[in-house]
């Protein structure tokens, strides 16, 4: 059956994604080799967040907030019907997905603020250079503790991520991640 499609995904939007999803991996599996491959990583990361708030306010429709910003009670009945397999499609963000948008942003800018912190401390390098040397080294591995922790929690998140899209691709009959490439989605 021919379905019309319609453009959800704008450019910025996808290479958002793909930009993010590469520099948190190369960031996450650089943390130990290469320091400084590790930190620019970080800063992409750092400033591909800042756009993705900013396009949540003035992107197009299906980029903004208000498009897939949903109260938890809302998700929470998305997600049981979503377990039931009789979830409503979404031509945007579905409220679980969006609700993962906002936890991912939430997440991400932990993990960039806990590691600017750490570079500061450690590294006496960064915006927040002056750090070093004013703590005592138990902070500077409290906040190592915390950085790993988060980065490790968004690997998990991003694990119920694709799981979600899976199934949602499962249920829908949908090519999700074809969609993430072209911007498409059938109406």
């Amino acid at each position: 059956m021919n379905h019309k499609l319609i453009n959800v995904w704008d450019p910025y939007v996808r290479m958002f994604h793909w930009a993010l999803v590469t520099s948190f991996f190369v960031a996450y599996l650089t943390e130990f080799d290469v320091l400084s491959l590790h930190n620019s990583a970080g800063y992409v990361v750092c400033i591909l967040l800042l756009f993705r708030v900013y396009w949540g306010f003035f992107g197009p429709r299906y980029a903004k907030f208000s498009d897939f910003t949903y109260s938890p009670k809302a998700v929470l009945m998305y997600l049981s019907a979503l377990v039931h397999r009789d979830a409503k499609r979404f031509k945007g963000h579905n409220p679980a997905g969006g609700a993962m948008v906002l936890a991912f942003l939430i997440m991400l800018a932990l993990t960039c603020i806990s590691g600017l912190v750490l570079y500061g401390l450690e590294g006496a390098a960064g915006p927040l250079a002056f750090l070093h040397g004013r703590f005592p080294s138990e902070v500077d591995d409290w906040f190592e503790e915390i950085h790993t922790l988060l980065s490790n929690a968004v690997t998990v998140m991003i694990v119920v991520h694709v799981i979600g899209v899976v199934w949602s691709c499962f249920l829908h009959r949908e090519n999700l991640i074809k969609s993430m490439i072209n911007g498409k989605k059938r109406t």
